[in-house]
């Protein structure tokens, strides 16, 4: 059974700032990467912005492709066909349920392999998961995780190569999670379906793993034309809405079955609710989604009038009461600093980057929490995230200025010598001591997020659209994927 913290963990990751509304980035309504991928039907978006100007920096973006293969290279040598590898003792793990692995990393890793060119090992993922990959499994699945990393990386990986055999994989997946979904009275799914009998389990959830559905499944109505899936993801959404507070704010954790909150922290941007936010807006300009704008512009609204707050010229959000706007607690989440629900507001995105600026410099690695009043720890490990990455890299390309790429390397710089391991790439246990002891965990997520976020942003790949491509929380480029030149 899949251990909660690591349904929190991944929770989260990255509003992109709705940076979409500015220009730049826009999300993922994916079109084809080679021309035997269906082209779905355009959907209205937003005007964008021409993006600015960047020159590539390829001797930078070869350490990091360097880096990954590395870290790739461990995962092939101790772990390959199983989800999650422990590079330091050489072991392997299983995300979802023990005794069954789903080839995660693999899944996760295909469409970073594509965008950095290692075709070879495009092939070699490719090929495993037509081959071996089997979702008829009699075992209890998170179905928030296995959209996010599943569902969107076959999506990734199919928008990659046209083989019509991924997207028939993902279709298959998605109909086996769709019984959480239409079993529900009040359409917000179970936690759990079992993969092989549709029996359905886990009643009390956090609302981004209720709502952080939208893109994939209204991605694979496209591709499909069964509307089923967008349908049931956009209904589950309405449900959350329909709940906020007067204040027009939402707690954290729903009963789904009663439809009832279980708590009264509003978080914000942190999770577990973080995505829900950002898959608003990323409905919006996938689909022309107007009804899923709007309630992010309520929310948005209520955010920065309830929550937003500074610390000398640092800005954070505070926890507070729901119903009544109420101070909780002063505490922020690693994963907040990619969740900014700005609309498209750069200057504020800037600042809650620059208030993670802060954090990296005191501390060389983010530590998983902390107390924002002071900068001070509240939980000291590193599980390899990835959101600090992300921001550089969104930000940089919006707005051209170099101050994210120097803060990007940095991280890199901190990466390569805390994490870096002769099998891989591990977890820290304590950013606050020196030399950081490492633990023996590289996530699956790495694969999908690390090292792609810090390569597209120094290597302006002609593998990938930066005007309008659009990467999914987890990091799968679900739009701008473009074909190898003839």
């Amino acid at each position: 059974m899949l251990d909660e913290s690591l349904s929190v963990r991944t929770t989260r990751r990255r509003m992109l700032y709705a940076l979409a509304a500015a220009g730049g980035l826009t999300t993922c309504r994916g079109p084809a990467a080679r021309a035997a991928v269906p082209q779905p039907a355009r959907a209205p978006r937003p005007p964008a912005a021409t993006p600015a100007t960047h020159r590539p920096d390829p001797a930078k973006a070869r350490e990091i492709r360097t880096e990954f293969v590395h870290a790739w290279e461990g995962y092939k040598r101790f772990a390959w066909g199983h989800d999650e590898v422990l590079p330091v003792s050489g072991g392997h793990g299983e995300f979802f349920a023990r005794g069954h692995p789903v080839g995660l990393s693999i899944v996760e890793a295909l469409d970073t392999h594509y965008v950095m060119e290692l075709d070879d090992e495009v092939e070699l993922c490719t090929g495993w998961i037509t081959e071996r990959l089997d979702f008829d499994i009699d075992a209890d699945f998170q179905v928030f995780e296995t959209t996010i990393r599943l569902v969107g990386g076959l999506l990734a990986g199919y928008l990659a190569t046209g083989r019509t055999r991924l997207l028939n994989r993902c279709t298959d997946l998605a109909d086996r999670l769709l019984p959480a979904f239409t079993k529900s009275p009040t359409g917000m799914p179970y936690r759990y379906v079992n993969l092989r009998t549709g029996r359905v389990s886990g009643t009390t959830l956090p609302v981004a793993e209720i709502g952080t559905h939208m893109l994939e499944f209204g991605l694979l109505s496209e591709l499909t034309g069964d509307r089923r899936y967008g349908r049931a993801a956009k209904r589950a959404v309405r449900a959350v809405v329909q709940r906020r507070s007067s204040l027009d704010l939402l707690a954290t954790t729903l009963d789904v079955e009663s439809g009832q909150w279980t708590d009264r922290q509003g978080s914000a941007v942190d999770p577990p609710v973080d995505s829900f936010y950002e898959y608003l807006w990323g409905a919006w300009v996938m689909f022309g989604d107007e009804e899923c704008r709007d309630w992010f512009r309520m929310f948005d609204a209520a955010l920065r009038r309830h929550q937003a707050e500074r610390i000398g010229d640092l800005l954070w959000f505070k926890h507070v009461d729901f119903r009544t706007g109420a101070l909780l607690n002063r505490r922020q989440s690693s994963l907040a600093v990619a969740i900014l629900p700005v609309g498209g507001d750069n200057a504020l995105a800037a600042d809650y980057y620059r208030s993670w600026t802060a954090v990296l410099d005191k501390y060389a690695v983010i530590p998983e929490a902390i107390d924002y009043a002071r900068l001070t720890v509240l939980d000291a490990r590193n599980q390899l995230r990835p959101e600090y990455a992300n921001c550089a890299f969104q930000l940089y390309w919006q707005t051209g200025d170099p101050y994210y790429r120097t803060t990007a390397w940095r991280y890199f710089e901190n990466l390569r010598k805390h994490h870096r391991v002769p099998g891989g790439y591990t977890v820290v246990t304590d950013v606050t001591r020196r030399p950081m002891p490492r633990g023996d965990h590289c996530p699956a997520y790495v694969f999908a997020e690390n090292f792609k976020w810090l390569y597209l942003t120094f290597a302006d790949t002609p593998r990938f659209d930066y005007a309008h491509g659009y990467l999914s929380t987890e990091g799968k480029v679900l739009r701008g994927l473009r074909p190898p030149p003839a």
